[in-house]
């Protein structure tokens, strides 16, 4: 693209923008500096490096598009590429089964802060922060229950792995003199109708309660709801419900997957409520298609409503944003770009709504402005700032990155 083009619309914009009170050098400097978390389960299909086994235990991956990463070199591979494509501030997401291992077989109740030495080295050299998550998923104790389950022998297993799980991520933190916030999401439910519901999540409660005790000052928790899991349709344990009153009682992030509600609700909803109540919200921005299928994030009025409700909350500083989807099907690389820039592009838009105006309107009760400047709101150049934005961080502007995705699909991908 030309760029005295590129720089001669954005100016146009800027000035559009000025009229309705919306400063876009200002707004380009916050989207600039708001983090946005890259799941490392993108590169391979989730697969990790713990067994080398297909996911089980409620999700599942689609797809085989060719070049998934296969060991830790690729998948950190990947993420450099993916870093250069994008402008902004980034963080990367691990499952604790993206351990370094060593070629050992290292179990869940087992892991140590040793294991991920080698990650935190080279987040430092690729200019990164790390976030944790616990991963309950995927093994021969997964079942149905972990953190639920009234076994006491799988329970505890799961218990020290959660609590190992936080020390990892209190030890990240420290090392990066910045709070890693790590994730817990179990996949636990019943198939068929349960007459158990309330004793499972008394039980969940509890493990909670356990793995919560132990005060850690360089990390952060996030409890993460789910509606259903695949095998699990009948009774989720961790539900809505369930995390809302947990995280609200005990000062608790909640995390908001987008994929984890019913496929008719605006996730957004939530937000103004929760926000009352929880200390902090985190995003778990994905695409869900009648279930959580965990499609490529895009720019829709799900993501946009998102961003809007926490943008209008002036929320930004008490929201963290990652993605989480796991697209086999199309290029990896690729399925990167399109829902990092998607997510930016959703949270740009809130940035420049004119909310004082629209708060204005609001308190005035002018609800015919209010509507009108909501409408013609949509159709101010956007796009034109995110381009200036990409351009003056030296990243490809708009299609541009697709031939550097190829390219290295060329030179890289397609060799594995």
């Amino acid at each position: 693209m030309n760029e005295n083009n590129i720089r001669k619309a954005y100016e146009i914009a800027k000035e559009r923008y000025a009229a309705i009170g919306v400063n876009t050098d200002e707004v380009l400097d916050t989207l600039k500096n708001t983090p946005i978390s890259l799941h490392c389960w993108q590169t391979d299909d989730v697969v990790g490096f713990e067994r080398n086994e297909a996911l089980s235990g409620g999700i599942q991956t689609t797809g085989n598009y060719p070049g998934r990463a296969r060991n830790i070199d690729e998948v950190r591979a990947d993420l450099e590429e993916v870093h250069k494509l994008l402008a902004g501030t980034f963080r990367v997401n691990l499952h604790e089964t993206y351990g370094d291992f060593g070629g050992k077989f290292v179990d869940r109740d087992e892991v140590e802060p040793c294991h991920f030495q080698s990650w935190i080295d080279w987040a430092k050299e690729n200019n990164f922060k790390l976030d944790f998550n616990s991963t309950s998923f995927s093994h021969p104790k997964s079942g149905y229950l972990s953190l639920s389950n009234p076994d006491k022998e799988i329970r505890d297993f799961w218990i020290e792995h959660t609590k190992r799980c936080r020390r990892i991520a209190d030890f990240m933190g420290k090392a990066q003199n910045d709070a890693c916030i790590m994730n817990i999401w179990v996949h636990d439910g019943i198939k068929d109708l349960t007459v158990e519901r309330y004793r499972y999540r008394r039980i969940l409660m509890e493990s909670l309660d356990d793995i919560l005790s132990e005060k850690l000052p360089n990390m952060k928790t996030c409890l993460e709801a789910k509606l259903f899991g695949i095998g699990m349709e009948s009774y989720t344990v961790g539900s809505h419900d369930f995390y809302a009153g947990y995280c609200a009682s005990r000062k608790v992030i909640y995390t908001l997957d987008t994929g984890h509600y019913e496929p008719t609700e605006n996730v957004s909803d939530a937000i103004p409520s929760l926000l009352l109540y929880v200390p902090e919200l985190m995003l778990h921005v994905s695409r869900p298609i009648r279930w959580d299928s965990d499609h490529v994030t895009i720019m829709n009025d799900q993501v946009l409503d998102l961003f809007k409700e926490i943008v209008r909350a002036d929320a930004l500083k008490r929201a963290h944003i990652g993605l989480d989807y796991f697209d086999a099907s199309i290029n990896r690389i690729g399925a990167y770009i399109i829902g990092t820039r998607a997510t930016q592009k959703c949270l740009l838009s809130a940035l420049l709504e004119p909310k004082y105006m629209l708060r204005e309107f609001e308190d005035e009760d002018k609800g015919f402005q209010r509507l009108a400047m909501q409408e013609e709101a949509k159709t101010l150049p956007m796009g034109a700032v995110y381009d200036y934005f990409n351009l003056i961080n030296g990243v490809p502007v708009g299609e541009e990155y697709i031939a550097k995705v190829e390219q290295y699909e060329k030179d890289v991908t397609s060799k594995r």
